[in-house]
């Protein structure tokens, strides 16, 4: 163990070596000398020996604790019975956790640019960790990693829309590989009749299928900052990694809801071909006039997927107006708790975003703000969605945001960019019949 601390020691200052040789020609804007250039490749060749060292003495490492494994599963004798010590192991620690004291991005760059054998060993550990976690994701080069969970989670604090539609989405993972998910539409099913007479012919009709060819989109997102803030500061895994993945989550969440399906865009809910559209025309409307519209939306679903909708998607104050109206005795039609009159057209709090506890006519409503306010000839109006979540397939890298990379696309200016982007595929149109949309001129910004 002490001649592999000294190894690894000995390797962490030929990379730092290295670093300022190359650092000195970058800050200086000029090409590295032939001195330099002989320097480089002996701190190479030195580095290529000590990487093999240290490799084979890990290997010895792991090879005497197997073996060391194998002899505590024999059964002892009494006299190495009275000297054995009894060890318990719990659970290991992540590498990367709020309490580990280690940050990703700051192993993540020292293992890219200055080739940290330490960093390695880390980001390797962190790897292999995240391999168990998301079995299908792919971590094998520090250019694609999953990032830590608690980085991720942080995304949701920070004022954004966030992705409250696509959380709720029936989550796949996507293929290993291809940009492409093809899916066969049935289009005409078999016949079924009453056989006339024992022995006539039966109903019959070949089956039909149409192939529905879905796209993997890229949803990206990117960050320039300081060596200086990488190497010194604190915390700044969490404010970048945090605002990476709530642009991200946001621009997904908005193309399962608008994205047209071109230009790399996701294919949304608003672009659905053979949809079920209720149009609420009304010059003063009113939550009552509004009512029969919802239910109008829901029975379509019904009556055309022969199947229930079970989400209602809706803009936060398209929640807030419904909560706000009153009957003739000026009693809330939308009341906060669930122990309510009859005549109450939903239940539960209009405070609170995403999925909060909200039901109209006995279904979850959703409040998302991706929802769009600017729609319509007064680009005033906003839609109400209802689906079935069964039917609303989301296809997402395991982890997601789960690639980072950083690239020193300005190095003379001790500035690092940091790249996030993970692949989705919203398949939203194999029951065109699961989707239901109310739109018009009663949904204009709401009065209160």
């Amino acid at each position: 163990m002490k001649l592999l601390d000294q190894l690894v020691d000995e390797r962490a200052e030929i990379g730092t070596a290295m670093a300022a040789v190359c650092d000195a020609a970058a800050e200086e804007t000029r090409d590295l000398s032939d001195s330099e250039t002989e320097n480089l490749s002996d701190l190479h060749a030195r580095a290529d020996s000590l990487d093999a060292r240290i490799s084979e003495l890990r290997d010895i490492q792991l090879a005497n604790a197997e073996a060391a494994k194998m002899r505590a599963e024999v059964t002892p004798t009494q006299d190495d019975a009275e000297k054995a010590t009894e060890v318990r192991v719990g659970d290991e620690p992540l590498t990367y956790s709020e309490t580990s004291g280690r940050s990703f991005f700051r192993d993540l760059y020292a293992s890219q640019m200055h080739h940290d054998p330490s960093a390695q060993g880390r980001i390797a550990r962190h790897s292999a960790e995240m391999d168990v976690e998301y079995r299908d994701s792919s971590t094998a080069s520090f250019a694609g990693l999953v990032v830590p969970q608690y980085l991720t989670q942080l995304a949701a604090e920070l004022a954004r829309a966030g992705r409250p539609f696509a959380n709720l989405c029936t989550q796949l993972p996507l293929p290993s590989d291809g940009m492409t998910i093809n899916i066969s539409r049935v289009t005409t099913g078999a016949t079924a009749a009453v056989q006339a007479t024992e022995n006539s012919a039966v109903s019959e009709q070949d089956l039909d299928d149409t192939l529905l060819t879905i796209d993997i989109r890229t949803v990206a997102s990117q960050q320039d900052v300081s060596r200086q803030a990488l190497d010194r500061g604190t915390g700044v895994d969490a404010i970048i990694m945090a605002d990476l993945s709530s642009a991200i989550a946001t621009t997904l969440d908005e193309g399962c809801l608008y994205g047209d399906g071109t230009s790399g865009a996701l294919l949304g809910l608003n672009n659905i071909t053979g949809k079920n559209d209720v149009v609420y025309t009304d010059a003063s409307p009113t939550v009552a006039e509004f009512y029969p519209k919802l239910l109008d939306a829901i029975q379509q679903i019904n009556s055309n997927r022969y199947a229930g909708p079970d989400l209602i998607i809706m803009h936060p104050r398209r929640a807030a107006w419904l909560a706000a109206a009153v009957d003739g005795q000026s009693r809330p039609l939308v009341l906060p708790q669930a122990n309510v009159p009859q005549n109450a057209m939903g239940v539960g709090p209009v405070a609170g975003y995403g999925l909060n506890g909200l039901q109209i006519a006995g279904i979850p409503v959703v409040a998302d703000a991706n929802v769009k306010t600017n729609t319509g000839a007064g680009s005033n109006q906003d839609s109400v969605f209802v689906v079935r979540r069964a039917d609303m397939l989301l296809f997402e890298s395991p982890g997601a945001p789960s690639m980072v990379r950083m690239d020193q696309t300005l190095g003379g200016q001790l500035t690092v960019k940091i790249v996030a982007f993970q692949y989705a595929a919203a398949v939203f149109g194999r029951y065109p019949a699961a989707i239901s949309q109310v739109m018009g001129t009663g949904l204009v910004t709401p009065s209160f």
